[in-house]
Formats: C-alpha cells, structure tokens, sequence
C-alpha cells in the first residue's frame, strides 16, 4: 500500500489512540480508506509503522473532504503529516501532505513512462539526502527525503491514474 518512506514525525494523538472522525465509517465494504502514515519512532521499533486507517469511505469526494477536516483539525505548528486514499485492495488512489489546515494533494502520473522518471528521480534525491546526512547536514537530508516522499505519493495505481487526475481537477 504507502510504504513508501516518510519522515519521522512525533505521533500526532497521545497513546496511540487515533482521532475520532465522526464524518467518516468503519464500514469495510467501502471502497476508499484514507490513512495516516505512522513512522514515529515509538512505531517503527514495534513494528507499528503500517498506515494507520483514519476511516472509511464509499466515495474519493468523502475521503477527500475527510482529509481536508483532518487537516484542519492540525495544529499550526504540527509537521506535515503524510495522508493516502486507498482502494480496498489496498491500492494507491490519492497521496498528499496536511499541514497549515490544508492538503496538498500530489498529482498523479500520467503514464508508466512518467511513473519511472518519478521512480528515478525520487532514488536520486534519497542518494542526495544519505550523502547530505553523512557530511553532517541532517536538516538538508531531511528537506531532500521529503521531496522524495512527495514524489514517491505521484505513484498512484494505473488503475485510478485517471479518476484522480479528474478528481483533483473537479476540486479545484
């Protein structure tokens, strides 16, 4: 699904208990499911770091519009928080980072040719950020693994490449 590696953010909520989102359902018959990425450190040491399944949707409307609340339920000063919308068989529909109560939507790749262009130069910023944490630039590493990341959230499913696209186009 959205492994892709995000930066290590603190956990949003205390305890691992996961914000209550009235707008959305639990209903697992629904096609749409938008997730949180956890990679709090607490997380990956327990082997937690799966995407965390904020709630259920029957449309990309209501997972989108349940980001968008997600977001603006944030704090001003909370770091960007890595959010996907996935189908039921768990593939990539729509990925964007919330932060400053608003989403940022990444736009999906057109096609497969685009997709490896993206796949390539997501690889050669990691390269860049691992040189840069080596020469002692964490903050630079770390600025680099996000563009990356972003890049890596265009990768959505050939499956819904279209409808995405569309669907961004509609919301704005």
């Amino acid at each position: 699904m959205f492994d892709l590696p995000l930066p290590i953010h603190p956990t949003a909520y205390a305890r691992g208990v996961p914000p209550h989102f009235p707008s959305g359902d639990t209903d697992p018959n629904h096609l749409f499911a938008l997730t949180l990425s956890r990679r709090a450190p607490a997380d990956l040491m327990s082997g937690r770091a799966a995407p965390l399944v904020l709630s259920r949707f029957a449309t990309l409307a209501g997972a989108m519009q349940d980001a968008i609340d997600h977001a603006e339920g944030m704090a001003r000063d909370a770091a960007p928080q890595f959010l996907a919308i996935i189908d039921r068989d768990e593939r990539l529909v729509l990925a964007g980072a919330a932060s400053d109560h608003a989403v940022a939507w990444c736009h999906p790749v057109t096609s497969a040719a685009e997709a490896r262009g993206v796949v390539t130069e997501a690889s050669q910023l990691r390269a860049q950020a691992g040189r840069a944490a080596a020469w002692g630039e964490p903050d630079l590493a770390q600025r680099l693994r996000h563009r990356a990341d972003l890049l890596d959230a265009r990768l959505v499913d050939p499956l819904w490449r279209a409808f995405a696209a569309g669907a961004l186009q509609v919301a704005a």
